[in-house]
Formats: structure tokens, C-alpha cells, sequence
């Protein structure tokens, strides 16, 4: 049998959408019809086209889908994703590998041994975030999977250089901040979605790694794989950030995750 092909996927923002990222700039006749993929506490929260559902459906069948997410292993498990149920899946930015939805305890004890070797501890940069951020426009603290922190802020109140002063603060210690729609996100820098998928790789025995991914916790994983794709938005389009083996697409919102599902398709029929 020819070696499988694995398709490492960020979520937000470049598979799945909420309501206010879908950018439906056509006109509302034209607009595509869309599928919920996400309720939470009694609410529609996340969506893709149903073209898109269509294409994921085909993917699940024709190579090894790793959904790939910054999300806790909570809330990825909120999701209701069309086709089949993916053996694998990346939480916590690489702190989780789910296998069957079960957390690889081992996978997870190794990221956890490295981080304490090679970064600041998280306490220290929870209480940095605790005594620097504005009650003014810091909506909620969390701490996620106890490996790293986000703020859910209020973007328009929110000071332009804090983000860039804590970025080099937290760049000292080990760790790296991306600012993603209302969330700001401290993470250390070992824990890598890139790691994750390269042990799914090894493990199903993978010879083509394709990724794709719209902010600068995804660039890590573009870089690792065979070939890559990003949308026109996000952090990354924001930066121009490229390299050989990435396109940048121009689709934005939701319509960039349908195209994105047709890249993986045609790569993986190759």
C-alpha cells in the first residue's frame, strides 16, 4: 500500500468560522449556504460552507485529517466536524495528542518535561499578564490545559504597543504572544502544533505533510510540512509571511477555508 498522505489542519479561521470572521462581502443572493459546526451553551458558534462540509467529507476518505488547534481539548471537543471522525487530533497547540479522543499520556508527559528544562513557568507569566493588563479592556484571564495563558480583550480599547512590549518581555523568558481576533495568546515556544504532526507522521508512516494555517501560532507548522497554505487574513497575511513551499490565497473569511480544502484534495490526489 502506497504511504498515506496527512493533512495537519488549523480550525479557526481557516476551516471553521464564527459569525462576525465570515467576511460575506458578495451580495446577500450570492452568499453561500453555510453549515454550523460548533454550539455553545445553546448557541450556533462556529461555521463553514456546505461545499466546504462536502470537501472535508472527501478528505477524511482520501488522506489521514489531523484537526490542529490552540484550543483546549474542551473546546475542540465542541466541534462537530462533517466526514469521518479523525483518528488523530492536536490540541492545546501540541500539548495534546488525541488519539481515538483519548490524550497520548506519554505524548503529553514529554511536552510538559521540556518546557519545564526550556522555559519561564507559567505562573511567572500569568502573574505578569495579572499586573500589566487594563481592566479597561481585558474582558477575561485564562489559563489553558496549565501550558499556557490567553486574554480575551476588547481590540478597539486595546493600547497598540502593550502587545509588542509583552512580545519582547515574554521573548526573554522563553515564550512567544500572538494576538488572534480578541484573544492574546502567551505560549512557550517548545510547545509546537509542528512536534505534533511530526509524531503523527511517524506513526501512520506519512510521506506527504500538508498544513495550513492563518496566525503566527500556525507558522511553525507551515514550515514543517511539505507544502502549505494561507488564507488572505490573519496574522499571517497581515505579516506577508511566506516561503517556498507556502501560498498565500487570496480568498478571506470563509470562502479561503473552502479553497483551502480543495488544495488539500488536489495535493493529495498527486
Amino acid at each position: 500500500m502506497p504511504a498515506p498522505v496527512l493533512v495537519a489542519s488549523d480550525l479557526d479561521r481557516t476551516l471553521i468560522y464564527s459569525a462576525a470572521a465570515l467576511a460575506l462581502t458578495m451580495p446577500d443572493p450570492r452568499a453561500p449556504r453555510l453549515l454550523c459546526v460548533e454550539v455553545h451553551e445553546s448557541r450556533p458558534l462556529s461555521y463553514m460552507t456546505e461545499t466546504a462540509a462536502g470537501l472535508l467529507s472527501e478528505l477524511g476518505d482520501t488522506a489521514v485529517f489531523v484537526p490542529t488547534t490552540t484550543r483546549t481539548r474542551k473546546q475542540y471537543q465542541r466541534i462537530n466536524l462533517p466526514g469521518p471522525a479523525p483518528t488523530y487530533a492536536i490540541c492545546a497547540n501540541g500539548g495534546h495528542l488525541l488519539v481515538d479522543g483519548v490524550t497520548d499520556r506519554d505524548w503529553h508527559a514529554r511536552v510538559t518535561a521540556r518546557l519545564a528544562d526550556e522555559c519561564a513557568p507559567l505562573e511567572e507569566i500569568r502573574a505578569h499578564l495579572q499586573d500589566t493588563a487594563d481592566p479597561l479592556w481585558v474582558r477575561k484571564h485564562r489559563i489553558a490545559e496549565d501550558l499556557f495563558a490567553y486574554l480575551v480583550v476588547e481590540r478597539e480599547l486595546l493600547p497598540e504597543d502593550w502587545v509588542k512590549e509583552l512580545a519582547v518581555w515574554a521573548e526573554d523568558r522563553g515564550w512567544t504572544v500572538s494576538l488572534q481576533g480578541r484573544k492574546i495568546y502567551a505560549v512557550p515556544k517548545p510547545l509546537t502544533k509542528s512536534a505534533a504532526m511530526r509524531e503523527v507522521a511517524r506513526r501512520t508512516g506519512a510521506d506527504l505533510t500538508l498544513a495550513a494555517g492563518d496566525s503566527l501560532l500556525d507558522a511553525d507548522l507551515l514550515l514543517a510540512a511539505d507544502r502549505g497554505w494561507r488564507p488572505g487574513h490573519g496574522e499571517l497575511a497581515d505579516e506577508g509571511f511566506t516561503a517556498p513551499a507556502i501560498t498565500a490565497l487570496p480568498e478571506r473569511g470563509v470562502l479561503a477555508g473552502e479553497r483551502i480544502l480543495r488544495e488539500f484534495l488536489r495535493a493529495s490526489r498527486r
